[in-house]
């Protein structure tokens, strides 16, 4: 069995849908199934590298970016030319240009698979003229894996196909996270006296950070809250921090090495993802993997309040509520371990790595046979 994972970027591009593709090529090849990448590159200039697990990682030549798609024609001719090297060809979307390269190779004798991170949401204009595309790799694919069962309902796109999808939770291998590898002298230490509220994201619009930032207001003294990211919205919240004369509880990190984790996780008393547009949020399960309760807030369409159970794992709130943050951190405190210990076994039971990995393979299997 080959396959070929085909999506926007690839490590050290970062982000949720990256470490999803990243994961997947080292732990399909690992189990023995050869799997390869093609992708974007961040760069205008092609460059192609083999893992130490065996698999090739082709990053194709960029212009830049347009409404969040990767401009990449050379994608489109080196999927013509690869593509005949593969049984399957699992594509991760959202994804224009992934989408265009595809429908423009010899795909009829390729088993398609569409792994749908999120519907496309922002660039409703431009969706316009990308429906029709989208519709089509839709028709064409044998299967739709969705983060979660909650979401094939909840799509704008998916109900109608809903006969091909299947959820499959997006795994965290925990082991990666403990490493040896921390950088001590680039931690930001917790303070020992002190209840941290931990956040950790793209400093971008759609995470709700200021929101978080002011339900610093409703807390008393026992707590701090700590963010880790970076992004273009990081000035303006460092703003609105000292607007707010917040400089001593709520304190900005920057940018956290994946290999200090760890100490973030293991360390922090309760974690919020305060988004108001989030279809997935992996640093839940990461955190939950730490015996930690989370706090996310009501989205649709999200699978977050699917991850997060509500008054088990941690607690589901209003989005763009700062109150509603604050009064959920002081109600998890009335029932600290329950929440603790459930939001570890939510983890075990459903979120491992392996358990995805499992799924996917036998997707594969299904599909060939």
């Amino acid at each position: 069995m080959k396959v070929l994972q085909f999506g926007k970027f690839y490590p050290p591009d970062i982000g949720g849908i990256e470490t999803v593709i990243e994961d997947l090529t080292l732990a399909l090849n690992k189990n023995g199934i050869v799997c390869d990448v093609l992708c974007s590159n961040s760069k205008r200039e092609y460059k192609e590298e083999i893992l130490d697990c065996g698999a090739k990682i082709m990053r194709c030549a960029s212009f830049g970016r347009l409404a969040s798609t990767s401009i990449s024609p050379q994608m489109i001719f080196k999927l013509r030319e690869v593509i005949d090297d593969y049984d399957i060809i699992h594509m991760h979307l959202p994804d224009p240009m992934a989408n265009l390269a595809l429908l423009l190779s010899k795909y009829k004798h390729k088993k398609i698979i569409l792994h749908w991170h999120s519907d496309i949401i922002k660039q409703k204009k431009i969706l316009k003229f990308y429906i029709p595309l989208q519709t089509k790799l839709l028709k064409i694919a044998d299967s739709i894996i969705t983060t979660t069962e909650k979401y094939i309902k909840e799509s704008s796109f998916l109900p109608p196909f809903s006969h091909k999808c299947i959820g499959i939770p997006i795994g965290v291998d925990k082991q990666v996270l403990l490493n040896e590898n921390i950088n001590e002298s680039s931690i930001v230490r917790f303070p020992k006296h002190k209840k941290v509220i931990f956040s950790l994201g793209r400093m971008a619009s759609n995470k709700g950070f200021e929101y978080l930032i002011e339900s610093a207001k409703y807390l008393d003294d026992d707590y701090v809250i700590y963010i880790g990211g970076s992004g273009k919205l990081k000035e303006s919240l460092h703003s609105l921090i000292i607007e707010n004369n917040l400089q001593d509880r709520v304190i900005l990190i920057g940018k956290i090495n994946r290999d200090n984790l760890q100490y973030y996780y293991s360390n922090c008393h309760i974690f919020v993802l305060p988004s108001v547009q989030e279809s997935y949020g992996i640093v839940l399960i990461e955190a939950m993997s730490f015996s930690k309760p989370v706090i996310c807030t009501k989205l649709f369409p999200s699978g977050n309040d699917w991850i997060n159970q509500n008054g088990k794992t941690g607690l589901v709130v209003e989005s763009k509520n700062p109150k509603a943050i604050s009064d959920a951190i002081k109600s998890i405190e009335s029932n600290y371990e329950y929440y603790a210990n459930s939001a570890y076994n939510r983890y075990i039971e459903e979120f491992t790595q392996d358990k995805m990995i499992d799924r996917i393979t036998a997707l594969y299997h299904k599909i060939l046979n």
